[in-house]
């Protein structure tokens, strides 16, 4: 088969890989249906997490199961299915308590930008459609693997409630489906924190109602300015900066919740900051498999349609494009179909 590998910053190849086997009773082989280009491998992309050998690239799909382990029961061959970045049990005492992304026996999808993958974990880690769902739900499907389900996470980290007031920093894929979450999830006012237009114009559809477009202690200030002085009850952090989550905190009230789902690069915060502030900080990788069921149907039933978050539609084998493409700012986020 054929698969994305980065081999530097800026260096990703689109080449021959073995094909995916079982491994263990517990895999499943899936092949690809659509996948992606994150936000979040940008990071490796632009050289800020070091690449020392080439690798594989990818941890977003949507697929036809292909093969399954002896073990494997929850799925079968033929069956459209949808998992998380991060494999689980579902059975072990994190898992239960809905925080999947923290299996003990977690491995994180690294594989993805590929014609075919091998899912571990496969009982706990897919879920199944009520059959082949119609083409125009596939970017919706696919976005529920990683940036829906994270930008959900976020929401509910940061405990959004009916009427609450919601601010959101960073308008990437996660930070647009966090502004959908939290519309979802019954906000009154969502402001979201974004300098581009055809961000800002989604954000919007999405369900935003006001848009900041400062940043730093000028965004900080606009954000009190709306809510009079105090701060939104909830802010979701969706960017993983030092900024972003400064911003984050400080334009939170008294008494809200700063939901974090941006992979932290530099970010440090200070205990005493956390102490004297009264806002609470909930986050990490998201539980995407806790979410899956109910956003499932929540695509499936036309009420949600996070798939728009892909303004760019590609072949697999232009994985390469898809890359520039966003790391020059000139798509959201990039859909990829072998």
């Amino acid at each position: 088969m054929r698969g994305a590998v980065i081999y530097a910053p800026g260096d990703v190849r689109f080449e021959e890989r073995p094909d995916p086997e079982i491994s263990a009773p517990t895999d499943a082989i899936i092949r690809t249906v659509a996948t992606c280009v994150c936000g979040s491998d940008l990071w490796s992309y632009r050289g800020i997490n070091p690449v020392s050998e080439p690798h594989p690239m990818g941890h977003e799909y949507v697929g036809v199961v292909e093969e399954v382990g002896a073990e494997v029961t929850s799925v079968r061959p033929g069956q459209f299915v949808i998992g998380s970045f991060a494999t689980s049990d579902n059975t072990c005492p994190n898992c239960r308590y809905g925080y999947q992304s923290a299996c003990v026996h977690r491995e994180f999808m690294s594989t993805c930008q590929a014609e075919a993958i091998r899912i571990p974990l496969a009982d706990g880690t897919l879920v199944a459609t009520p059959g082949e769902p119609d083409a125009d739900l596939i970017p919706s499907l696919l976005a529920l693997s990683d940036v829906m389900g994270t930008g959900w996470y976020a929401a509910v980290a940061a405990e959004v409630k009916p009427g609450a007031t919601v601010a959101v920093v960073g308008d990437g894929a996660v930070g647009l489906s966090g502004v959908l979450a939290a519309k979802e999830l019954g906000a009154e006012r969502i402001i979201a924190m974004s300098r581009h237009a055809d961000r800002q114009k989604l954000a919007l559809e999405f369900g935003a109602t006001e848009i900041v477009t400062e940043r730093g202690d000028e965004g900080i200030a606009r954000i009190k300015e709306l809510t009079q002085g105090v701060g939104a009850d909830c802010v979701l952090e969706c960017v993983g900066t030092a900024e972003s989550m400064q911003q984050a905190l400080h334009s939170t009230r008294p008494g809200g919740n700063v939901g974090f789902v941006g992979v932290p690069h530099g970010v440090e915060i200070s205990v005493q900051q956390l102490f004297s502030s009264h806002v609470g900080l909930r986050g990490g990788p998201a539980p995407v498999r806790r979410f899956l069921p109910d956003l499932i149907d929540r695509v499936l039933n036309g009420h949600i349609n996070p798939g728009k978050v892909f303004d760019l539609t590609l072949p697999l084998d232009q994985v390469a494009d898809a890359y520039r493409a966003m790391d020059d700012r000139r798509a959201i986020k990039v859909l990829l179909q072998p």
